[in-house]
């Protein structure tokens, strides 16, 4: 394999809105990054995942751009983001930024002077479509609810198309000048000096511009969306490569895509070196449940759902390429909560799920509070949440049958608005966060769990993943850890996650406990333990004990 600079890296997501607020108005911005990346900085971090940060309405959190060359005022200037950047670059740390291109706001200049002129060039940038037999031109469903098109203002019946909320529209990825305006946004980020971007939604660019629908999915007659992206996969992967093509191949950019879906059919045109992107995020454990219709129906997750989907990507990709693996991000519930039963949900069991996640094959993504063992936060209420998603599903939990507690307890399990509470600093007001109240509900243990608690704690959770980081990218296992096969273990037991990374001149062992009671292995081949979640770990002559709720690193031998 061809050794590139992002190998072996440990990459981290901030979501700036949430992440630190340096002026006091209750929204996080690119100073209080600056402030915290000497914190970044010891935690082991090499890239950042920047969240938009670019001019938007913030309709969806910012990933409604009305401007692709512009810093959004909340967040600061253009002068902040170039401190930003050199101040990060003089650590050895990278800037990654979010590509949101499917889909731009309702606001963007180019848009409007479509709704100006529905017919004029500009509405060519988009899908202006003509209504059939009276009806919206397919029975599409929205990722936010509702159909995907929205009548064109002041036209009879003519429609405009949006996978997600009304104020995002659709880019016509089919119209060359368009494709070209992107690449040329791009082109020019990528010579301000970022490293690349993490993309967003991307096989959604392919439509079918027959726009025929397909069968309902639901009680509403209509189907998700996602499903005919499914089925477009080939015509996705060809505007994919011309894209790479026209930017990313210019500028050994990192690229990190948001790609689900994907059959193992081409998954070569998403991990390897030729590859559309530099890899993509693992998402086969949030697969399981993005196919069904609602959070209403969602089942229980569990260790075993998050072992077997990472070990089956693993698998997958072994000889090809790497994955970006994840526990959580700013679309999901925080990963202790969600894949643990609640007596797990400890410092303990943060640490044997950060352990069993660290060493997976790839490169490791952390969401910011993940590093701490953050749980959901709780709402009281549905006017806590702000994620129009999560609104959307409450009311599809109210019309099929739930109550409105039962409905409410459902998105306290699902909301992607439990990643987006704010980071938790330490335990003075607002956690620290912004001295103003916080555009989001704070976490409501803050008080005990923090940044600047958990540094004076040599056992904190915060503290153990710093150890994670560090072994993984010690000298002596960085070639193992990073280009070593994933084996992967004895998968009889649903509570223990184990595996092996194996290169021709050495043999890691990762095991990861969720068990209630302590369990002995036989300690084959004299391992050493490398790292241990917690000191009642232990070998015992030829018997390995692993406490409950545990997890263990070993060094089993050097290979002949």
């Amino acid at each position: 394999m061809q050794k590139l600079w992002w190998h072996g890296k440990v990459a981290y997501q901030i979501y700036p809105k949430s992440f630190k607020d340096s002026n006091g108005d209750g929204i996080g911005d690119i100073p209080g990054i600056i402030s915290k990346l000497d914190y970044l900085k010891e935690l082991g971090i090499d890239i950042i995942w920047l969240c938009p940060v670019y001019d938007s309405p913030f309709v969806d959190n910012g990933y409604d751009i009305s401007d692709y060359k512009n810093i959004a005022s909340v967040f600061g200037t253009m002068q902040d983001f170039d401190e930003l950047l050199s101040k990060a670059n003089s650590l050895g740390i990278k800037i990654i930024m979010d590509l949101v291109v499917n889909h731009c706001s309702s606001e963007h200049r180019l848009f409007r002077q479509a709704l100006k002129d529905p017919y004029g060039p500009e509405a060519k940038y988009f899908y202006f479509v003509k209504g059939k037999n009276g009806q919206v031109p397919d029975n599409l469903r929205s990722y936010f609810g509702g159909s995907v098109w929205e009548k064109v203002p002041g036209q009879d019946d003519l429609y405009y198309l949006h996978y997600f909320a009304k104020q995002q529209p659709d880019l016509n990825w089919n119209n060359r000048e368009l494709r070209q305006k992107v690449y040329d946004m791009i082109n020019w980020w990528l010579d301000k000096g970022i490293a690349g971007f993490r993309v967003d939604a991307i096989m959604n660019v392919a439509k079918d511009p027959n726009f025929n629908g397909l069968p309902p999915d639901d009680k509403d007659g209509m189907c998700a969306a996602n499903k005919m992206t499914a089925k477009l996969a080939d015509q996705a992967i060809a505007i994919l490569k011309e894209l790479k093509k026209e930017t990313f191949d210019r500028h050994q950019a990192f690229t990190v895509a948001e790609a689900f879906g994907l059959n193992p059919e081409i998954m070569e045109n998403f991990v390897g070196e030729k590859a559309c992107f530099s890899t993509i995020f693992d998402f086969t454990a949030r697969e399981n449940f993005e196919k069904f219709p609602g959070y209403y129906a969602y089942p229980k997750a569990d260790i075993k759902l998050y072992r077997d989907s990472n070990f089956k990507m693993q698998e997958l990709v072994n000889k090809v390429g790497f994955v970006a693996p994840i526990l959580e991000n700013h679309d999901e519930p925080r990963s202790v909560s969600f894949y643990l039963d609640q007596k797990q949900q400890t410092p303990d069991g943060a640490k044997a799920l950060a352990t069993a996640f660290m060493f997976l094959k790839g490169i490791p993504f952390i969401y910011q509070g993940q590093e701490l063992g953050m749980t959901n936060t709780h709402f009281n209420d549905i006017s806590e949440i702000d994620d129009l998603n999560s609104k959307d599903e409450y009311k599809k939990c109210l019309n099929h049958g739930m109550t409105e507690e039962e409905a409410l307890d459902c998105i306290n399990r699902q909301s992607r608005d439990h990643g987006r509470t704010p980071m938790l600093w330490d335990s003075s007001l607002n956690a620290g966060f912004s001295t103003g109240k916080p555009w989001l509900k704070v976490h409501q243990d803050y008080l005990t769990l923090n940044v600047e608690k958990q540094l004076k704690d040599p056992d904190s959770t915060l503290n153990y993943y710093k150890k994670l980081i560090a072994l993984r990218k010690s000298p002596e296992f960085a070639e193992c850890f990073t280009y070593g096969d994933f084996i992967k273990g004895d998968t009889s037991d649903p509570d223990v996650i184990c595996y092996l990374r194996k290169t021709e001149q050495l043999t890691i062992k990762v095991i990861a406990s969720f068990k209630d009671e302590n369990i002995a292995l036989h300690n084959e081949n004299n391992a050493q333990i490398l790292l241990s979640s917690n000191e009642y770990n232990l070998i015992d002559g030829n018997s390995l004990r692993i406490k409950a709720l545990s997890a263990v690193v070993l060094k089993i031998a050097e290979n002949n």
